[in-house]
């Protein structure tokens, strides 16, 4: 008698345990990663050091490459032309990038407006742009501060004005390729070498010698 209480007594607790777990489990809902991901994705990351590609975006429409002149842009660059080499700057720890023109020295940015200017300062969300790699393996520019707005030109180079476009149409498309020629570091016309950081000799302390004593 005295085993079998003991055994509804264990299955009694066994069953206890199951439904305060299953209780937790409806008051305590999973946590939501594409939204924590998302969150993180939208915060500058000013810490860590900037990483910087240098390339070229090539327009599917016009069949040229994207220019900063000043604050004209166009796709209407040959591939190799020294107005086409772009830095492309990270700016979070997700797809977000800051685009700026070599030659120029002028940010690809958006206006309120819908229309790409360069600027000379990018620290704007305006010349903020998100990578976004689509299926058919071409990459969109979607801008930080306009969401829904894309980087678009037409058959003949032009910008086209953002509010109307969409992922999906071809004026948005551009494939990455590498600019003809030896690449440069970025701000600066000749390659910087690899230097190490310098630091002042570290000096000992001295020890408090004891002095002798007399014998």
């Amino acid at each position: 008698m005295y085993g079998i209480n003991q055994r509804c007594l264990y299955i009694s607790f066994h069953f206890f345990v199951v439904w305060c777990h299953a209780q937790g489990e409806k008051n305590h809902p999973s946590p939501n990663f594409k939204q924590y991901v998302r969150e993180q994705g939208s915060l500058t990351d000013q810490l860590s050091r900037r990483q910087v590609r240098v390339y070229q975006l090539y327009s599917r429409t016009s069949g040229r490459h994207v220019q900063i002149q000043g604050k004209r842009v166009s796709a209407t660059a040959e591939d190799g032309n020294t107005f086409a080499r772009l830095y492309v700057e990270t700016d979070t720890f997700g797809s977000r990038v800051r685009i700026k023109g070599a030659e120029s020295g002028r940010y690809l940015c958006m206006n309120r407006r819908g229309k790409l200017v360069g600027k000379p300062n990018g620290r704007g969300r305006d010349c903020i742009f998100t990578e976004i790699v689509l299926e058919n393996n071409y990459t969109a520019f979607q801008n930080a501060k306009y969401e829904g707005w894309y980087v678009a030109f037409s058959r003949k180079g032009r910008p086209i004005k953002a509010s109307k476009t969409r992922e999906n149409q071809r004026e948005v498309h551009f494939i990455k390729r590498l600019h003809k020629g030896p690449l440069p570091f970025p701000n600066s016309d000749q390659p910087k070498h690899f230097e190490f950081i310098s630091f002042p000799p570290t000096r000992r302390a001295k020890r408090n010698r004891k002095p002798h004593s007399a014998s």
